[in-house]
């Protein structure tokens, strides 16, 4: 992992507490293009849209799926506060885009969410490789697990 990774993982964390600002679970991710461009960011949607699928990673899966080419799709990389659950390590399997970035494992956020009381996840925390053995995964990035676990407190 590179400085512009860790640039990238950092806004994703910014992402994530704006979202429980906004009164949603902390996760918030980037879609950045192979020439380094920031083409779109989101944050979890799930309490103001109640809509329980509505994940940063899911959307912007969605949007790299109606809004870039196949190649441009493969040369892109999602950075992300949290890894993947499975549906959205899915889409960007289907979508095609090519490699993600996550600052704590889906494991580790499970882990400890049963650590402080929080409900157990309706899916298992499951590697994006292992559903999506065609994307490249980098990750955790050690450096912020301490703040993104730090949000995932303030939930409670």
């Amino acid at each position: 992992m590179d400085d512009n990774d860790l640039r990238h993982l950092r806004r994703c964390v910014e992402l994530a507490e704006a979202a429980l600002e906004a009164g949603e679970e902390p996760f918030g991710s980037v879609l950045v293009g192979a020439d380094g461009a920031v083409l779109a960011e989101d944050h979890n949607r799930i309490t103001s849209t109640g809509d329980p699928t509505a994940h940063p990673e899911l959307a912007l899966a969605q949007w790299a799926a109606l809004n870039l080419s196949p190649g441009d799709r493969a040369g892109a990389t999602v950075y992300t506060s949290g890894e993947h659950c499975p549906m959205c390590s899915a889409a960007h399997g289907w979508a095609g885009v090519g490699r993600v970035v996550y600052a704590v494992s889906a494991a580790r956020l499970a882990e400890f969410s049963a650590e402080i009381g929080l409900p157990e996840s309706p899916v298992r925390p499951i590697p994006v490789q292992d559903v999506a053995p065609g994307v490249t995964v980098e990750g955790p990035e050690p450096s912020l697990e301490a703040e993104m676990l730090a949000l995932h407190r303030r939930r409670l």
